[in-house]
C-alpha cells in the first residue's frame, strides 16, 4: 500500500508501456517490457478484515486501492541491473536511480524510454 504509487497507476493509460522490474533481489533492475491493457480495477483486499491489506478506511462506493492488469510483451535477453541505470541515467532522467526512492512504479519519461526499450532487445 503506497499512496504515490497508487497515484502513479491511475495516471497511466490503456496501451502505455511498462517495464518490468524486479526490485526484491539480489541484482534489483529491469527484466522485460509489459503493456496496459486494463485500469481502475479495484482490489478487493481492502474490504476483506482477515486480509492483512484490509483498509477500514476504504469505502465500497469510493476505494482507496486500485491497480492496474498488465499483459507481457517480452523478457530481456540479460537484465538491466540497477547499478547500470545509475551509471546511464540521473535521478532527473530516471527516477529508480535516485537516492532513497524505494518505488518500483514511477513514471520514465520518453527519452529515457526509449534508450532502455533499445538496450532490452
Amino acid at each position: 500500500r503506497n499512496y504515490q504509487a497508487r497515484n502513479f497507476m491511475r495516471k497511466m493509460e490503456i496501451g502505455d508501456q511498462a517495464f518490468f522490474y524486479h526490485s526484491n533481489c539480489k541484482a534489483p533492475g529491469i527484466v522485460g517490457l509489459m503493456e496496459i491493457v486494463s485500469k481502475n480495477i479495484i482490489d478487493p483486499t481492502q474490504f476483506d478484515k482477515n486480509s492483512k491489506y484490509f483498509d477500514p478506511k476504504s469505502d465500497k462506493s469510493n476505494p482507496r486501492w486500485d491497480c492496474v492488469k498488465l499483459q507481457f510483451l517480452f523478457k530481456s535477453k540479460k537484465i538491466i541491473t540497477l547499478q547500470e541505470l545509475k551509471s546511464l541515467f540521473n535521478e532527473e532522467e530516471l527516477l529508480v536511480v535516485k537516492k532513497g526512492n524505494r518505488l518500483s512504479i514511477i513514471p520514465v519519461i520518453k527519452k529515457s524510454a526509449n534508450l532502455l526499450i533499445s538496450r532490452l532487445k
